[in-house]
């Protein structure tokens, strides 16, 4: 964490501030992910679940108040919440509504009652809840989707948080510079329309051709400008 933070600080004094530094997770994924794991908690959704909807409401206030004092202790406003278990593949959009969105839903309100910014990435994929994810406070949240379809997400959410992603990590390590140049241009002509976008690959980078990341970077240069 030491290291983490003089090196953010280092690159905030050459002009270069992190996007995020504080980072929590959601009530459920915490469970999830460090408790009952990805198994356990699926099976709870059908076998205990009103033992594990009073678990995650137990657990969400301390990761608000992890969230909120982190951000502001750091001095960096942006609030990192990765969506792990909450993607169409690991449960119904009726289980998300009831188990997993109203601790997220309550968390990102808090995080903008702070003057804060939630900053999610989601994860997976959640074509089936866009408009479940659209009830939060409008131009105060950064949505990064990686596998969504993020033409639809901007078709549903577009007049109410900024657009981040999805260059996909697939293309990056297999496509041609054309085919980085083409996708970008769409991703602008398309997610940039009336503002409200931010180019990035789906998911952090592990493998990648070098000239794809050039080539993002310099095609948002020259063609990522409002005309």
């Amino acid at each position: 964490t030491r290291v983490f933070s003089g090196f953010a600080n280092e690159l905030k004094t050459l002009g270069f501030p992190s996007i995020k530094e504080q980072t929590v997770f959601t009530a459920y994924d915490m469970i999830a992910d460090n408790l009952r794991g990805t198994k356990g908690a699926m099976m709870d959704l059908f076998r205990r679940p009103e033992k594990l909807k009073r678990a995650v409401e137990q657990i969400a206030p301390f990761i608000t108040s992890a969230a909120i004092n982190g951000a502001k202790a750091k001095g960096n406003p942006r609030v990192f919440i990765p969506l792990h278990k909450g993607t169409d593949n690991f449960m119904s959009p009726k289980q998300f509504k009831e188990f997993y969105w109203p601790t997220l839903q309550k968390l990102i309100f808090d995080i903008c009652d702070a003057d804060c910014t939630p900053y999610l990435l989601v994860e997976g994929v959640y074509d089936t809840r866009l408009e479940i994810i659209k009830d939060v406070p409008k131009g105060r949240c950064i949505y990064h989707f990686e596998g969504t379809d993020i033409f639809k997400a901007k078709r549903v959410l577009g007049d109410t948080v900024c657009l981040m992603g999805n260059v996909p990590n697939s293309l990056l390590a297999t496509g041609t510079v054309y085919d980085i140049q083409e996708y970008c241009k769409k991703l602008i002509d398309v997610c940039g329309a009336n503002g409200g976008f931010i180019m990035s690959s789906g998911a952090i980078i592990d493998e990648a051709r070098v000239e794809n990341v050039y080539a993002m970077m310099e095609i948002t240069r020259e063609y990522g400008k409002y005309r």
